[in-house]
């Protein structure tokens, strides 16, 4: 295992729709690995593997650690199955925006199929801020990034705010 380099946005990668896994090989253990090694470094919750310049469906998450309730997942091919119509409204950072947090309103519950490093199908509710942090990596696979989901107003002043 290894720490990984993290990417900062602006970087063009985290603006890339990633690509499936077609077969968990070695190569996408170690990944795992790294990224789990890299999330816990940060500190953060999660990372998707685009924020490790690998362009690829996977990310790793562990929404409980810092609570002590350490539930690490890998989550390879995710992809959500159901969302609430009820919101929630919570502050997110993240790792590829360091110092930045914004108030993100997403579906306060929802339900996602992912593979698992063992080859197996999974199925899981999320609420609260697991929740969250299963809707940010997602956005990640698909090039979108927290300033993204703000109205312009506020993207401008939090873009002002990271390049100070």
């Amino acid at each position: 295992m290894s720490l990984r380099e993290v990417l900062l946005w602006p970087d063009p990668r985290l603006k890339e729709i990633c690509a499936p896994i077609e077969a968990i090989s070695p190569e996408i253990e170690a990944l795992a690995a790294d990224m789990l090694e890299t999330m816990y470094a940060a500190p953060g919750r999660g990372l998707a593997a685009p924020q490790v310049g690998v362009l690829l469906r996977m990310f790793v998450m562990d929404a409980g650690w810092k609570e002590g309730k350490s539930d690490p997942l890998v989550c390879i091919n995710p992809m959500l199955q159901e969302v609430s119509e009820e919101r929630a409204v919570m502050a997110e950072g993240c790792l590829s925006i360091p110092g930045i947090s914004a108030e993100i309103s997403r579906p306060a519950q929802v339900q996602m199929v992912w593979t698992g490093l063992n080859g197996g199908r999974y199925t899981q509710g999320f609420n609260g801020f697991a929740a969250a942090c299963v809707q940010h990596e997602l956005d990640h696979l698909d090039g979108v990034v927290t300033f993204d989901h703000l109205d312009a107003a506020t993207r401008e002043k939090l873009e002002a705010e990271y390049a100070a």
